[in-house]
This record gives structure tokens, C-alpha cells and sequence, in this order.
């Protein structure tokens, strides 16, 4: 949890509160039936994660050194018998943005890429089964991603394709163009992008977009009152600017000059005002305004960073790119930073209705039968005679993402983000009307109708074809 905590921006409070220390599994394929057993009110399928199972086989060490080839071994084996027991492939991850507890990388990171990585991935070629996803960083890059299509014979989809950054080292063009020179080999690799702006929002209590910064290891290891004392010491503060200056290769750098004040209690007048601004109209640096705001307030003053995606003229032809598929929702995770759940509404809204950057039609092949396709979801995507009703009608002259909101619904009233879409008229899932103008139609004591997807079908899908 606290590797969620530190990632994905869960709050470790929403956590303890909604899973408890209790948990009924121990194995991954524990893990699916107690998944499975709980109930979902829409389908879910579940990768065989790289980090948690680092974290099984080699304990604290996973965080600190490579495997050993009996550790290695055994990785093998759990994701040989994770595959069997359903899971839809493999997930690691090589983003130099992904720091856990105290500032460490999170297990995956420390992986070598030939000695550990690839002896993984080759389980899948093996076995002939699942799918390969990696988010790009460090030593594991479009070469990399080769690599892996070409020995495991697998699709392999990265995170992500985005506008205005450098990830890999290479721009979004130079990437796209990667691409598609693999794509010609005959190899499936996909880059995921998202047809949204991102945008990160966030409180210096939990300073997500900076805990990559070495410099910020000291914060990630201090408790509340630590940190405070952190971002009072003028020391700290020097450095901090030095690392967002531009030309810098800090991720959010280029951007951070946009950063808004989205939460201030003690002035709302400063809300959605630049921190630039702001800090000129005072004869102060932004930075040290930021920190100041952040002081005031006990660390609660919220503050949002553009950080890729925002030139809608490079991301247009994206969308369209036959190489890639649509993905980067972060459904569930950094929840009070940030809502692109409502990317599909935000599809067809937008970049449809309103540009016409691509027809109607080939936005719905993109999020139905496309996704399902390069992820092995083999009875889903499309309506047909004899497959699940998976159904969602909308209005194409209506349907949208609204503005965000944020709400207090978690477990301990914990808060997030949201986006009501408009223009749904109807979501369907394996049959079961779930939501009909904006309503959800299930009571409490109904079976939620969603079902678990091991290996991309479901049970009942399963059973009939080992019956054939």
C-alpha cells in the first residue's frame, strides 16, 4: 500500500480504511478469486505486476539490488502460474517517476533488463499467453520493447506517448516515428496516449511531481512537520529553483511556469491564478511563493502543474496513428490529482464532435474492438451475435466530459476528482442495464453484473470453449 500511496497518489488513509491489513489471499491466484469473490459492477481484467511480485520473492532487498538467478526462477514460476490462473500478462515499469516508500525506487526499477526483465517476459512467449505492458524509462526503451515482441512473440503496450516531453530521451515525434519502424518489422508494440491535456494537482504534503528529484528524498523520509521545516530552509529552496529552471530535465520544468493556485482558503482570490503572476505582483519568486502559500495553510494550498499534452495541434495526429492505442486513464489511481477516467466522453466530446479531428465511427473502433484486440480480450469490443452485451448508448450530439469536481466519497471520507459525463443515455454490462440517465439502477443487495476476465474471457466464456 504504501507503494500505491507514493505512486499512484492513493491516500494511505482511503487504503487502511477500505482493504484493512486482512486481506484472504497470499498467491496471485488468490489474489483473482478474492477479486473475483468480492464482485464488480463492470468487467476487470488483472496484470501480474513486476513490483509486487519483486517485493514476495526477495523481501526488502527487491528495492535495493538485482536478482539472483533462484530468485529469478522463482519469479518465473509465479508468473507461469499467475497466466494459468488468468492473469491478462505482465506489467513492469522503468519511469524514473515511480518512487516509493522513503524515497526508494520502487522494486521494478532496480531490475536488470537482460539478466531479470527479459527472462520474465519470455515466460509469456512460453506459454503462448498474455500481454506485455512497461512503462518507458531509463535503459528500457522502444528498443527495449522490440526486444521483448520479437522473443516472446506477445503484444507489448508502453506507457506513454505524450506531447511536450522527452521520455526515453526522445520527443513524441521521434517516438512516433520509432514506432512505426517497428511496427514494420511486424512487431506489436503499442504506445498508449491519451487525447487529454495532463494536468497534475496537488498539496506539498504530498509532493508527487518533485519526489522524483534526489533532491527530495529528505522530504519523502520526513513526517509532516519535517517537511515544513524542509521548505522553510533557504538551502533547500535555492536548490529547488535551480532544478526548474528551463533547459532543465526535470520532468515538469518546461510547465511549471503555467503552475496554477487552485486551493487557497485564506484568499480565494488567488485561485486559478498563476503562481508567476502572483509572485510579481508581490516582487517575489513563484517558487518561494508556492512554499509560502503551502506554510500558510499547514500544507493544504493546492496547486496544479500542466505537465504534457496541451498543444492540441501535435496531439491531434495521435489520435488517428494506427500504431497506437488509447489508454493513460490512471482510473483509481492519483485520484485527488487528477480525473482522465473521462477520456472516452472527452473522445468522442471533443476531439469528434467539436474538431472533427477523426469520424465518429473511428473513435469507437479506438476505445471498443481496437483496445480489446491489443489486449487479448478476445470476446469483447464489438456487438455481435452471441458475445456479451457490453453496451454503452449515447447521444453524439450531447455526450461529453464535464468540468471536474471534487468530492468526498472515498473510504474515511477520503477525497477525489471526478468528471459527470453528459449524453450517456444507457451502460450495459453482460446484460444488465446498469446506468440509464445518469442514474445508477442497482440496489446495494443486487449481484453487481460485472465479472472478472482471466486471460481476457470470462468464466462463462471459458467454460464453453473447453466444452468445444
Amino acid at each position: 500500500m504504501r507503494t500505491l500511496e507514493k505512486v499512484e497518489g492513493m491516500s494511505m488513509d482511503a487504503l487502511e480504511e477500505g482493504l484493512g491489513y486482512d486481506w484472504p489471499f497470499e498467491t496471485f491466484p488468490e489474489y483473482m478469486d478474492a477479486v473475483e469473490k468480492q464482485g464488480s459492477a463492470i468487467n476487470v481484467s488483472v496484470f501480474l505486476g513486476h513490483t509486487p511480485l519483486r517485493l514476495y520473492v526477495m523481501g526488502e532487498d527487491s528495492t535495493e539490488r538485482e536478482a539472483t538467478p533462484e530468485e529469478i526462477e522463482k519469479m518465473r514460476e509465479i508468473i507461469a502460474e499467475g497466466l494459468d490462473a488468468g492473469a491478462i500478462g505482465f506489467a513492469t515499469s522503468k519511469s524514473p517517476t515511480h518512487v516509493g516508500a522513503k524515497g526508494k525506487p520502487v522494486p521494478s526499477r532496480v531490475a536488470s533488463f537482460e539478466d531479470e526483465i527479459m527472462p520474465l517476459v519470455r515466460v509469456l512467449g512460453e506459454k503462448e499467453m498474455g500481454l506485455i505492458q512497461v512503462t518507458i524509462g531509463a535503459d528500457v526503451v522502444q528498443e527495449q520493447f522490440a526486444q521483448m515482441a520479437r522473443e516472446t512473440g506477445r503484444n507489448v503496450t508502453w506507457t506513454a506517448l505524450l506531447t511536450g516531453l522527452s521520455l526515453g530521451g526522445d520527443n513524441h515525434k521521434v517516438q512516433i516515428e520509432k514506432a512505426h519502424k517497428i511496427r514494420a518489422e511486424g512487431l506489436n508494440v503499442y504506445p498508449q496516449v491519451t487525447p487529454r491535456a495532463l494536468n497534475f494537482e496537488m498539496h506539498m504534503g504530498a509532493p508527487f511531481l518533485y519526489e522524483s528529484m534526489s533532491l527530495f528524498q529528505s522530504v519523502s523520509q520526513a513526517d509532516h512537520e519535517g517537511k515544513k521545516e524542509i521548505y522553510r530552509d533557504s538551502e533547500f529552496r535555492e536548490k529547488f529553483k535551480q532544478r526548474l529552471m528551463p533547459g532543465s530535465r526535470f520532468l515538469v520544468a518546461g510547465g511549471w511556469h503555467k503552475t496554477v493556485i487552485s486551493y487557497y482558503p485564506p484568499d480565494p482570490s488567488l485561485e486559478e491564478r498563476t503562481l508567476v503572476e502572483v509572485a510579481a505582483e508581490r516582487d517575489t519568486d513563484p517558487l518561494d511563493l508556492m512554499l509560502d502559500l503551502s506554510l500558510d495553510t499547514d500544507l493544504k494550498a493546492r496547486f496544479r502543474t500542466p505537465v504534457a499534452n496541451h498543444d492540441e495541434d501535435e496531439v491531434e495526429p495521435l489520435m488517428s496513428d494506427e500504431c497506437t492505442v488509447l489508454g493513460l486513464s490512471d482510473a483509481g489511481a492519483h485520484a485527488s490529482q487528477l480525473c482522465d477516467a473521462c477520456y472516452a466522453t472527452y473522445l468522442l466530446g471533443h476531439w469528434v464532435r467539436e474538431k472533427g479531428a477523426i469520424t465518429l465511427e473511428y473513435a469507437v473502433k479506438r476505445l471498443t474492438s481496437q483496445a480489446a484486440d491489443v489486449f487479448g480480450i478476445t470476446d469483447r469490443g464489438r456487438l455481435a451475435i452471441g458475445v456479451p452485451a457490453d453496451v454503452v448508448v449515447f447521444d453524439a450530439d450531447t455526450v461529453g466530459a464535464g468540468g471536474l469536481e471534487r468530492v468526498h466519497d472515498l473510504p474515511g471520507g477520503v477525497d477525489r476528482l471526478i468528471s459527470q459525463a453528459s449524453g450517456i443515455e444507457a451502460v450495459i454490462v453482460n446484460g444488465t442495464l446498469l446506468r440509464q440517465n445518469n442514474q445508477d439502477l442497482l440496489s446495494a443487495n443486487d449481484t453487481l453484473p460485472g465479472k472478472l476476465l482471466r486471460g481476457g474471457r470470462a468464466a462463462s466464456s471459458l467454460e464453453q470453449a473447453a466444452a468445444e
